[in-house]
């Protein structure tokens, strides 16, 4: 099952996508794709309504953020282990967790501002995990049945507020419009097996991220566990969980960022595709 939200930014509609990609309206079983709606019992009650019996959605309109009232949005970095070499840093003997805020979280084909004096915003395709009931000391064996379902997350990043501007990453990775999500949500019983999906990135066309989850260094069954015993993942909250190499940092022979015009398409397999047009940030 395919969930979404589409319409103007904070006046979205809840919807779901029927077998032709198209958008059907939910409004009459929802208010929105939220914390309640990603609860076991309403998943199932929605697997049971026939798209084909819900309105149509005009094409060409928005998406929003799949799911509503996110209130944490976690990171995991260097989690694949060509993306720690093309960074010059070594694979990391356990997870390295950092934030997104959640002011950050846009649509999928949203614009996104380059921040003001930046000249190293860069590009990072991911596999979103949404958790579905809450998680606390969970075991790796477990995990998986806290996650509701997946998305394409872009892990926009401005480098220089990440790696030159102290050691706290965070810094670097929650700039309005940083973190746009979806399409869709995609309910964990359609997706499979999280480990067994392609992810890529093109830059104005040009392929720049090719790569598998099946290359991750921690899988998401570890990373939910063990993200588990730091914190409690609530239900919503979204945990995007690193990249294959081919971001800008690490381009040969030198890097290459982001500017003015530049158009980011990304994807993953069964998941959708996102597709943001960078712009520079208005002068003050």
């Amino acid at each position: 099952m395919k969930l979404c939200r589409y319409g103007a930014p904070g006046a979205e509609k809840p919807g779901m996508i029927d077998a032709d990609g198209r958008i059907r309206d939910l409004s009459n079983y929802l208010a929105d794709i939220d914390a309640r709606t990603l609860a076991p019992e309403t998943l199932a009650t929605l697997a049971g309504v026939d798209p084909a019996a819900l309105s149509l959605v005009a094409d060409g309109v928005r998406y929003g953020p799949p799911v509503a009232g996110t209130r944490q949005f976690v990171a995991i970095g260097l989690n694949y282990a060509d993306h720690a070499a093309e960074a010059n840093l070594p694979v990391p003997a356990e997870p390295v967790v950092f934030s997104k805020w959640v002011s950050c979280i846009g649509g999928p084909n949203d614009p996104v501002t380059i921040p003001q004096g930046s000249e190293k915003s860069d590009w990072e395709v991911e596999l979103g995990v949404v958790i579905g009931t809450a998680a606390s000391y969970v075991s790796e064996a477990d995990a998986l049945r806290h996650v509701a379902g997946y998305c394409v997350v872009n892990d926009v990043s401005e480098r220089q507020w990440q790696l030159e501007r102290g050691p706290t990453w965070d810094k670097g990775k929650g700039f309005p419009g940083f973190g746009p999500v979806g399409p869709w949500l995609v309910t964990a019983d359609e997706v499979g097996d999280p480990q067994a999906l392609r992810l890529w990135l093109d830059v104005n066309g040009e392929r720049q991220q090719d790569g598998s989850t099946a290359t991750m260094i921690f899988s998401v069954a570890q990373i939910i566990a063990y993200l588990s015993q730091i914190m409690t993942l609530l239900p919503g909250d979204i945990v995007t969980t690193g990249t294959p190499p081919g971001v800008g940092m690490g381009q040969k022979p030198s890097p290459r960022f982001l500017k003015d015009g530049d158009v980011v398409t990304l994807g993953i397999d069964g998941l959708g595709q996102q597709r943001q047009t960078f712009v520079a940030a208005p002068v003050a």
